[in-house]
């Protein structure tokens, strides 16, 4: 991270004319410049740069953040509510999509914890407020959690209440305000009460408006990586709250190992159904980052085998994922026989290389702490 990916995407990553992240990197590590730009690789990216420069490692982050923060303020603001986002925008910066999606709303409410934390920006919290306020006003759903976005959808989805329970979690840690701990709490109660699902032990992803599951025929899945990241959630909602967690992630972290993994490899698959049938046998980079911070969850409590799975994780984002000839890059998804179904990096997924990073670092740092006390080493 610190001596091939954030100088690569530092230096390639970013448009200097605009201030924009790019999408995408190509094969040979040059950006593409000619798609479309999601809306939420530009929050994803603050967050990366703000996390790093807290850790130190890396100069110059505050910079590239106030221009991310003013290229999405002059050309993805929404035209009719300033205080959110556009979804997607043209290669040429113009309004491409004006949903305004949940999902990537979530991650504007995680770059603002952050840029609060990295820089002090109390501007940043306004923006979270201000957010955070449009999204209860226009966009709650019926019995409880959000919608999707401003626009009509047939379900409803798991996954950007997951990010928002990761968001509030940040809140919450850049500020001590006990509000956003208590908007975490709302996102737990959904996750016990309808994303759950005890029967199988697993996590669902797609629900009617009334939060009932739907069936296997309507398109239900189960994702193995969601699975791994909730565990990870779950854990820190834990941390600060004190809600007790371990019957769910034992169990979502046993399934997901049990119905997600290719036996041949190690790697695990995009998508299985509630009893382990394989859906999708194409396999993405970003759940193996989400292996490795659920189990460093395990292993903090002395399972050996956690701290095992955790390592192999990273081996096979080595192996299978990162680009050989050029340090920092990567690829984003294997096809069923594990063969590269395109050779072009994704800028949002260095998000969750970050993240599994910064976990594998404070978990290591937090076991020579242990040894040198174990054995009575001082620190010099």
């Amino acid at each position: 991270m610190t001596t091939a990916a954030l100088p690569l995407w530092m230096m390639q990553g970013f448009d200097p004319a605009s201030g924009s992240a790019h999408e995408r990197l190509t094969p040979d590590g040059r950006p593409d410049t000619n798609c479309p730009k999601r809306v939420r690789v530009q929050a994803r990216q603050m967050f990366v740069m703000a996390c790093a420069s807290k850790r130190g490692w890396i100069d110059g982050a505050e910079g590239i953040v106030s221009a991310l923060d003013q290229f999405v303020t002059r050309y993805a603001q929404h035209p009719s509510a300033p205080q959110v986002y556009v979804h997607v925008l043209n290669s040429e910066n113009g309004v491409h999509d004006p949903r305004q999606d949940v999902y990537d709303l979530a991650f504007f409410l995680l770059a603002c914890a952050w840029r609060f934390r990295a820089f002090n920006d109390s501007s940043a919290l306004r923006k979270a407020e201000a957010l955070i306020q449009h999204l209860d006003i226009y966009i709650k759903g019926p019995r409880g959690g959000w919608l999707e976005g401003d626009y009509s959808t047939e379900i409803r989805r798991q996954n950007p209440h997951m990010h928002l329970l990761e968001a509030f979690i940040a809140l919450y840690d850049a500020t001590g305000d006990g509000r956003w701990l208590a908007r975490a709490g709302e996102i737990f109660a959904l996750f016990e009460n309808s994303f759950y699902d005890s029967h199988n032990g697993v996590l669902l992803e797609y629900f009617h408006h009334d939060w009932q599951p739907l069936s296997e025929d309507e398109g239900q899945e189960v994702e193995p990586g969601h699975m791994l990241e909730w565990v990870w959630l779950l854990h820190q909602y834990s941390q600060r709250s004190g809600a007790p967690v371990g019957r769910y992630t034992t169990t979502l972290y046993q399934r997901a190992l049990q119905l997600g993994t290719e036996p041949e490899t190690g790697l695990l698959y995009d998508a299985v159904s509630t009893r382990g049938r394989i859906l999708k046998a194409s396999k993405r980079c970003w759940p193996l980052t989400e292996l490795i911070k659920a189990s460093l969850c395990h292993a903090i409590s002395g399972d050996r085998e956690a701290e095992a799975n955790a390592a192999r994780g990273i081996q096979l984002l080595f192996q299978y994922y990162f680009n050989e000839k050029i340090p920092g890059l990567y690829v984003d998804q294997l096809d069923a026989e594990n063969r590269v179904v395109n050779h072009l990096a994704p800028a949002s997924t260095l998000y969750h290389l970050m993240i599994a990073t910064t976990e594998a670092v404070d978990y290591c740092a937090a076991a020579q702490l242990k040894m040198r006390a174990e054995y009575g080493v001082v620190s010099g």
